[in-house]
């Protein structure tokens, strides 16, 4: 059974989450503060978090840096629940490395939603890696020999867009800042900028894409970054 780490400083809402996603099968643990919420996610490894952004003794967004910063966790799905809508904020909280981002006042079947959307994308993602070979409405990967095609034609891509391809496919439909690529397809190798960032993704879509300007397979998610496309 899943379990569900609800982290807000409002015992009602807690409760109330708890209720709910307890009634829809999944177990949840509860904390009020950031601290607690630390302890909880290093005994009970918890397999998703909601998270509300102003917490008493340590804020939302310093524990999902935490959760991100430890080699342990750093993949564990979050849903920042918080009052604060402002575009701004929501930017930071998926900056920092949230998966959603649910603003208060919000629907108890929205967030349930929400929750079952973060788990099926996890099981795509669990079968997308665990295979070979990737394929997608004309677009064939095989991440063992690193040979692309588009349509039955093959595609030589630098070794860098290879890293974009693979990064991006392996997780589709999941939105990634730019800083968030630059972590996972550079890994702190050299200094690579958000714009170096955006050269490299044209580059690969110039490979795959038919039309560049309505890319099918790379999507810009306007605001924040790029994800690939969503699974059909």
């Amino acid at each position: 059974m899943s379990i569900i780490l609800i982290v807000d400083d409002e015992k009602d809402i807690v409760d109330l989450i708890s209720y709910n996603l307890e009634k829809e099968g999944f177990s949840t643990a509860k904390a009020y503060d950031g601290e607690l919420a630390l302890q909880i996610i290093k005994k009970q490894k918890p397999d998703l978090i909601i998270l509300d952004l102003m917490l008493p003794k340590m804020n939302g967004l310093d524990v999902c840096k935490a959760v991100r910063h430890n080699p342990e966790t750093f993949a564990l799905p979050i849903i920042m629940l918080t009052a604060k809508s402002d575009e701004v904020d929501k930017v930071t909280g998926l900056e920092v490395g949230a998966d959603d981002y649910v603003t208060k006042p919000f629907s108890v079947k929205e967030l349930t939603a929400r929750v079952r959307s973060i788990f099926r994308r996890l099981k795509e993602t669990d079968k997308t890696t665990a295979k070979e070979e990737f394929t997608y409405e004309g677009l064939k990967i095989n991440y063992v020999s690193c040979l692309v095609s588009v349509n039955g034609k093959d595609v030589t891509l630098s070794p860098t867009e290879l890293k974009l391809l693979f990064f991006l496919s392996r997780h589709p439909g999941r939105v990634y800042s730019r800083n968030q690529i630059i972590d996972h397809v550079w890994n702190d190798e050299t200094f690579i900028t958000d714009r170096a960032v955006d050269v490299h993704i044209r580059r690969l879509r110039s490979q795959i894409e038919q039309d560049m300007e309505n890319p099918h397979y790379i999507l810009t998610v306007r605001g924040f970054g790029y994800k690939f496309a969503d699974l059909k």
